[in-house]
C-alpha cells in the first residue's frame, strides 16, 4: 500500500484562489463606502443615486454607512478564518443590497450609469460568489 505525503507544493493556499482576491476586494469597497457615507453622508447618497434634500435624512445615510461597515468588517473576519464555504453564501445573500439599491435608485430618477453600476455589482457578487465556491472545494479536497 502506497502512502501519499503531502508536500509543501500541495497545500491549499486561500490567497491564491480568485475567490480570495474578489472577496477581499468587496471587503475594502464596503469599508471605503462606510467611510465615505459617514464623512460625506449627502455626497454618498447622491453617488448612490438616492440624493437626499433634508438634514435629517443624512442620519439614514450614516446608518448605512455603519451596516457597509459592519459587511467589510465580517467579510475580513471570514477571509482571515479561512472560510470560503460561508463567503460564497456571504456573497450571494448579499446580491439583494445592490439589488435593492438598483431598484431604489431606478425609483428615485436616478441615471443609466448609476443604476448600471449596482447592477455590475450584483454581476460582480455573482462571480465572487462562483469563485469562493471553487475554493472552498479546493479547500476540502486539500
Amino acid at each position: 500500500m502506497e502512502t501519499m505525503v503531502a508536500t509543501h507544493a500541495d497545500a491549499f493556499r486561500g490567497t491564491r484562489t480568485a475567490g480570495f482576491w474578489l472577496a477581499l476586494a468587496i471587503a475594502a469597497l464596503q469599508g471605503l463606502n462606510a467611510v465615505r457615507a459617514l464623512i460625506d453622508p449627502q455626497g454618498f447618497a447622491t453617488y448612490m443615486g438616492l440624493p437626499v434634500d433634508e438634514p435629517s435624512a443624512l442620519a439614514w445615510v450614516q446608518v448605512y454607512g455603519l451596516r457597509a461597515g459592519f459587511i467589510a468588517l465580517l467579510t475580513a473576519v471570514l477571509l482571515a478564518r479561512g472560510d470560503f464555504a460561508a463567503l460564497r453564501w456571504m456573497a450571494l445573500a448579499a446580491l439583494v443590497m445592490p439589488l435593492g439599491d438598483a431598484w431604489l435608485a431606478a425609483s428615485a430618477g436616478a441615471g443609466a450609469a448609476i443604476v448600471g453600476r449596482h447592477l455590475a455589482i450584483a454581476v460582480v457578487l455573482l462571480v465572487a460568489s462562483h469563485f469562493l465556491g471553487r475554493a472552498a472545494r479546493a479547500q476540502r479536497s486539500a
